[in-house]
């Protein structure tokens, strides 16, 4: 009999201390991933802020404090640390200002709330922070096994998807990848390439013109006219000066 109600005392207390647990318990909740391109301004905003909190505590990780405000104090202790002086905390919502934002601040950022009821309630947001994309650059090469022609993207930075487009049509998505490999026919050959690299912020890309036989087509265009300028811009002002002698 003794053993039975000792056993009735103990599941009793287990369920009191589940009770205690869940009433006091932090509620977890995650908002949206923030992307941002570095060098830019961020608000990581929370939704649904509790009504009349007595703190507000942002971490950068787990354990490196940003800022702590509590509700007896004016304003907010800002931390020493990389955040110094590139962040505000909005009293009101709860929102956390971050200026000039770089990939190392790419994050899951935790805000703790105090509660009146003194419960706690986390909250966290990921923030991913990406650098502009560098312009790519093409190379060539035929590969005269199967009289192919390939092109070569390559970009500085790793982490970016890509893009084949000629003539204002794009490759199907098996081939949107860094190296594109097309047969040699001059009757369905595109003479115009465009390689796009792209992140989830950013895009560049850089287009070159290829021969039917897969050589670049060099831009002498551009030289040619320069030397025409150097020229016949003399050869017609000697004319024009020439002429106006005459009459």
């Amino acid at each position: 009999m003794c053993f039975k109600g000792l056993k009735w005392y103990l599941a009793l207390k287990h369920l009191l201390l589940l009770h205690f647990f869940l009433e006091t318990s932090i509620q977890a909740r995650s908002e949206h991933p923030v992307l941002m391109v570095s060098g830019s301004n961020v608000s990581l905003e929370i939704s649904n802020l509790p009504d009349n909190h007595q703190s507000l505590t942002w971490f950068y990780t787990s354990n490196q404090k940003i800022v702590e405000w509590e509700s007896n104090t004016r304003k907010p202790h800002y931390y020493k640390n990389k955040f110094k002086d590139r962040v505000m905390l909005d009293l009101q919502n709860g929102t956390l200002y971050i200026y000039k934002v770089q990939k190392e601040d790419s994050s899951t950022y935790l805000l703790k709330v105090l509660k009146e009821d003194g419960t706690e309630e986390q909250r966290w947001i990921t923030l991913k922070v990406f650098d502009p994309v560098p312009k790519p650059d093409i190379k060539i090469k035929t590969q005269e096994v199967n009289n192919s022609c390939i092109l070569s993207c390559e970009s500085l930075d790793q982490s970016v998807n890509y893009t084949w487009i000629t003539d204002s049509r794009t490759f199907p998505e098996e081939l949107q990848k860094s190296i594109l490999e097309f047969a040699i026919e001059p009757q369905n050959h595109y003479s115009s390439y465009m390689c796009q690299v792209s992140n989830p912020v950013s895009h560049n890309s850089h287009t070159v013109n290829v021969t039917s036989d897969c050589k670049l087509v060099q831009s002498s265009g551009v030289a040619w006219i320069s030397v025409w300028l150097v020229v016949m811009v003399p050869t017609i002002l000697g004319l024009l000066l020439t002429q106006d002698k005459l009459s």
